[in-house]
């Protein structure tokens, strides 16, 4: 009834064959139905957890290796097609996504994520030139380990295209490479829950919120005018002869509140509302005279209702022209008498520079009158809408300079053949650059956060499930009859020994906080499964502001590293 009257008068047997041919005999249209229903499967088994573990979208590879046990064989250009594709694809939306706040997290607490990040590489380093010194495993199935131990799949296809370069006839090693990986992966993210677990018995007593862990580069301070050197002259002057960076969003005179501009003149005893960075505080409050005790910084306070007769709005910058545009440029204060206090970008707070370049998708915070605020809506543009339209034009072009890049040979002394940052490296360093400083060449790369998701959803899936099927022949024969019990060891070993090391260290001697040393250790290992865990152990966003700073400087020190170990020894 399905297929209509017509069908019965099809012999079974060829009905037999049309099935045979679509879903099992390797072709373009098998290929495609192929990594579809493994990709859906696997997505479909990812909601299943087991208490507060879960896989996650890993069962899109093991759904892969099941299928491929089992005889389902596609065709393998396609498949490689499809499996490079999602992985530039998810790489480069990564890079695009955390670009924005790439550079300014460094700034702080960033610096020390990213050379604590550097430490557990180099520990996953040394243990696996000691596994290959002292057991004896190949160091293309050492390096398997590691890529499926930190969860880092992108270190695995690096590795097996620069041996394929050493050697284009080492498919059976490649295989090994993959199948080791596939092997040591699930108790990768077991592992890292495990290793959190452990050092969460470790953190102080008592502790809840990061200490350190929210990296913001905006802090709000009130200050009462008293130091006799700045009385009677204007915001201007006085601006000109300090280093520091401030923005006053609000005077109170008299009992009235006054909206400050550069010529506004500070008088004894005005109460002032000044924007700075954090360590530039000792010296505005040397500058001013006497620093209030109330907290400003809280996130519960309601800035409409500080005053009467101004507000505090946020605008998004949507209108094409302004990106790449610097605040300063805009003459938003003259021309509207507004103030712009803080910006916020891709998750990140930022100082309102005069010299910062707008991007499209920022988020102004504007102090001033209700009118004033409305007029200068115009100008910044504030129609969400707009956003939705994504800019394909500068994804091509960002994937095709990633592509190009991760081709570039470099050539490292002492070493004879040259390394490529490859399809996982070149998209990414490109993606960052794109999302950091596209907008100065005028190139529009916001993307919404539900397309940016949807394209390294897109991406990563698509690689799983590629990489699934293409080393999921001899998977079980591998744990049953080969050395897969012995990888497993040696991958839990990889796995949580630096961890601990690490953790350790980032709480102890750097005091990070609980959260935002496990955000560091998740965004080392490339580890979302685990960064979840973290949801309700932490009471800040802290684990994800250090996952976002540090996941690119790894990611691509994981990449150059495990080509340099692989070309050294072979």
């Amino acid at each position: 009834p399905i297929l209509g009257g017509w069908a019965k008068d099809i012999p079974f047997w060829a009905m037999i064959d049309w099935i045979k041919e679509v879903f099992w005999t390797p072709s373009d249209i098998q290929t495609i139905i192929a990594i579809c229903l493994v990709c859906a499967v696997g997505l479909m088994l990812a909601k299943i957890k087991m208490g507060k573990i879960s896989l996650g979208i890993t069962f899109v590879f093991f759904v892969g290796i099941l299928v491929a046990h089992f005889g389902l064989r596609v065709d393998p250009t396609m498949l490689t097609f499809a499996q490079n594709f999602g992985l530039v694809l998810f790489i480069y939306s990564l890079g695009v996504q955390v670009g924005p706040s790439f550079f300014p997290s460094l700034k702080k607490g960033g610096i020390t994520d990213n050379l604590l990040s550097v430490l557990l590489i180099s520990i996953t380093l040394v243990l696996c030139w000691g596994i290959y010194t002292v057991v004896g495993i190949p160091i293309t199935e050492v390096i398997g380990i590691m890529s499926g131990a930190v969860t880092n799949t992108p270190v695995l296809a690096a590795a097996q295209s620069t041996l394929a370069g050493i050697d284009p006839g080492s498919t059976d090693a490649q295989s090994n490479m993959a199948l080791a990986c596939a092997v040591a992966y699930p108790l990768g993210v077991v592992g890292m829950i495990l290793g959190m677990v452990i050092l969460g018995a470790l953190r102080k007593k008592g502790e809840e919120k990061g200490s350190s862990a929210i990296q913001h580069n905006t802090f709000i301070n009130e200050f009462i005018a008293n130091n006799p050197a700045i009385l009677g002259r204007t915001i201007a002057a006085i601006a000109h002869d300090v280093d520091a960076k401030f923005v006053i969003s609000r005077i109170w005179h008299n009992g009235a509140v006054v909206l400050p501009t550069s010529q506004t003149i500070i008088t004894e005893g005005d109460h002032l509302l000044v924007a700075s960075h954090k360590e530039d505080v000792r010296t505005i409050e040397m500058l001013f005279g006497t620093k209030a005790s109330k907290d400003w910084n809280r996130e519960d306070i309601d800035w409409n209702a500080v005053d009467k007769q101004l507000v505090s709005k946020r605008l998004i910058v949507t209108r094409p022209d302004l990106n790449g545009e610097k605040l300063g440029s805009l003459k938003l204060r003259n021309l509207y008498d507004i103030n712009i206090t803080r910006i916020y970008r891709s998750g990140i707070e930022l100082f309102a520079s005069p010299s910062l370049r707008l991007q499209l998708g920022d988020r102004l915070i504007v102090v001033g009158e209700a009118n004033a605020i409305a007029n200068a809506k115009e100008k910044i543009g504030d129609e969400v809408g707009v956003l939705d339209v994504p800019n394909l034009i500068s994804l091509f072009v960002g994937l095709v300079l990633g592509c190009v890049v991760g081709s570039i040979p470099i050539f490292i002394p002492g070493i004879s053949m040259p390394i490529k940052l490859g399809l996982a490296g070149g998209p990414i360093v490109i993606g960052i650059l794109m999302g950091a400083y596209g907008p100065r060449f005028r190139l529009s790369t916001y993307i919404t956060n539900s397309a940016s998701l949807l394209l390294r959803q897109l991406g990563i899936v698509m690689y799983l499930g590629c990489l699934g099927l293409a080393s999921g022949a001899n998977f079980f024969d591998t744990i049953v009859h080969g050395n897969g019990w012995q990888w497993v060891l040696i991958g839990a070993v990889i796995t949580i020994l630096p961890i601990l090391i690490v953790g350790w260290i980032a709480m102890k001697f750097s005091h990070r906080s609980y959260g935002a040393t496990c955000g560091m250790l998740c965004g080392s290992m490339a580890n979302p499964m685990a960064l979840d865990y973290l949801t309700d152990k932490v009471y800040d966003d802290s684990h994800n502001v250090s996952y976002a700073t540090v996941y690119p400087l790894s990611m691509f020190l994981r990449i150059i590293t495990a080509q340099i170990l692989l070309l050294l020894i072979v």
